[in-house]
């Protein structure tokens, strides 16, 4: 599904097999016993416009279950937008995002279908931890129980009953993550999630999104960092001024320039005009 221009390291990943809902309660299950999530993203053509400023120029890709997949870009080339649209957060001027083959917006229960962290203050301040995931996990008919789960791996529990405003950014980071892990969903979108976290959070987003992919979740994590997503990700995604430039592995994009990931990515991202 690549557009002209970029370049094609790793045939795209299509899955076949499906649940029969996305988003059952059958399927949020205790992550250990996770074997086979197969709900996957696909974004097809898709361009968003804010006025006259193009954001987004025609990015197709899929993002494969099993695998962390990265998304690489510099500040300001289009990443956090394309979540949005995939999240149905802002509606696409063309093409579209789809996941498990439908819009977010079509999922019978989209918290237990689809985890994300776009935001790292997405809560009322004057709530504690607890209360705020308890109060996501009403809306969503998730039980009262997940939420001292995912507290807990999250490494909050011994701060639940604190207030969230009053939270660090590394702190409200996790929380959020917290949040996406409420409803055990098959897909997570992580928009820089190590953002404001101290070396052993950033490892633990590391293991964390790691191990859930290892679990057959989908799993998207953007970011900036290039050294970072070459540690956690199987395959990275790169985009630059709203356009996709490069689609493989670490290796395949190291490969391209005598074995350096950085002088690759800036090979790729500084002349696209």
């Amino acid at each position: 599904m690549a557009g002209p221009g970029v370049v094609t390291l790793a045939a795209s990943y299509l899955g076949t097999s499906r649940w029969r809902e996305v988003g059952s309660w059958r399927r949020c299950r205790p992550a250990a016993r996770v074997r086979s999530v197969v709900a996957m993203i696909a974004v097809h053509g898709l361009s968003k416009r804010y006025g006259g400023t193009l954001a987004l120029d025609d990015v197709s890709f899929d993002v494969r279950p099993g695998t962390v997949t990265g998304f690489l870009g510099p500040n300001g080339s289009g990443k956090s937008t394309t979540m949005r649209l995939i999240m149905g957060l802002d509606a696409p001027s063309r093409g579209e995002a789809l996941i498990d083959g439908v819009p977010y917006r079509a999922l019978r229960w989209p918290l237990r279908s689809v985890g994300a962290v776009l935001e790292a203050r997405a809560f009322h301040p004057g709530r504690s931890a607890y209360w705020h995931l308890a109060a996501l996990a009403a809306g969503g008919g998730i039980p009262r129980r997940r939420v001292a789960e995912v507290l807990g791996l999250a490494g909050l529990s011994d701060v639940a009953s604190r207030r969230a405003g009053t939270f660090s950014l590394g702190m409200a980071q996790r929380l959020g993550i917290a949040a996406a892990l409420l409803g055990d969903p098959g897909v997570l979108l992580l928009d820089e999630p190590a953002n404001g976290l101290d070396p052993a959070g950033v490892r633990w987003v590391r293991d964390l999104t790691r191990s859930l992919a290892g679990q057959g979740r989908t799993v998207l994590v953007s970011s900036h960092l290039i050294g970072e997503l070459a540690l956690t990700a199987g395959r990275l995604i790169v985009i630059s001024r709203g356009r996709l430039v490069a689609d493989g592995t670490a290796a395949e994009l190291s490969a391209r320039a005598g074995g350096s990931l950085e002088e690759a990515f800036f090979g790729l991202t500084e002349g696209i005009s």
